[in-house]
């Protein structure tokens, strides 16, 4: 694919750049098709491991692998031409140690082309987030609701209820920021916490179910289309693909049945006689 004139790809540091500035424009992506649709339009696509949720029909994001976030990793950026492409690390690449987090990371960053990768944790994947930015891999991180440690939580509730929590949070994003993240998505937090992480920090927050003070914005994008079922009460509804594209399809199921397509339109002439 050609690059246009106008072809100015983000890059991490102009994504920091757009802290307190101008809203930071993030929606996930799995597959080229997808990245091509998204790639005007948004500044940051994440390869999230919500894809094992979205597209592999798992119960929670924990048994997603390290070859399905690289494979899904590589058909995102033969899609994006200019927007910033990060990719999750699934659960139980990089918590052992920041050597594991760095072979992990480094194997993404090179089988991929990504600008980034994305971790979950707080104070205590600050030591591993430092160890990956000084030895050149930019990190994004996740603080709040992280579904990677959902069966610790006891379910997706909002977090940042609970007397201690809120300062918990704070303190986690406080430590990642200072490890030297370049931004952390803050989600499913009470609304004043989020906004409350946002003025805090230097680095740009990401909220998804946080707060429209935060810096950028991200949601699934399968969510936002309407063709995942049963969403939080922070997505928003864009559009429903998910009930027009089943009426497509009983309509051209009918169509087959009754015979009606394909019609003469839709087939190649006779073949002809020597």
């Amino acid at each position: 694919m050609s690059k246009s004139a106008d072809y100015k790809p983000v890059t991490v540091p102009m994504i920091r750049q757009m802290k307190g500035a101008t809203p930071i424009v993030c929606l996930t992506a799995y597959t080229t098709p997808m990245a091509k649709l998204l790639d005007a339009h948004v500044d940051l696509m994440l390869v999230g491991d919500s894809l094992g949720m979205v597209l592999y029909g798992m119960d929670s994001t924990l048994p997603v692998t390290l070859d399905m976030m690289i494979l899904h990793g590589q058909a995102v950026v033969r899609g994006a031409q200019r927007a910033c492409v990060v990719v999750d690390l699934p659960f139980g690449t990089y918590q052992e140690s920041p050597a594991q987090a760095f072979r992990t990371s480094a194997r993404v960053m090179k089988e991929t082309g990504a600008a980034a990768v994305k971790l979950e944790g707080g104070a205590e994947m600050a030591e591993t987030v430092r160890y990956l930015v000084q030895r050149g891999i930019p990190v994004l991180g996740h603080v709040g609701l992280m579904p990677q440690s959902v069966h610790n939580y006891g379910g997706f509730g909002a977090r940042g209820r609970v007397a201690g929590e809120a300062d918990r949070i704070m303190s986690d994003a406080v430590a990642i920021a200072e490890a030297g993240a370049f931004g952390m998505v803050v989600e499913g937090t009470i609304e004043m916490l989020a906004r409350a992480v946002t003025a805090r920090v230097p680095v740009p927050t990401i909220g998804i179910g946080g707060s429209p003070a935060c810096d950028g914005q991200i949601l699934v994008t399968d969510d936002m289309l309407g063709l995942f079922p049963n969403v939080p009460k922070f997505v928003k509804r864009y559009a429903e693909l998910g009930s027009e594209a089943a009426q497509a399809i009983a309509t051209y199921a009918d169509d087959v049945r009754a015979r009606r397509f394909p019609g003469p339109e839709h087939c190649y002439g006779s073949i002809k006689r020597a």
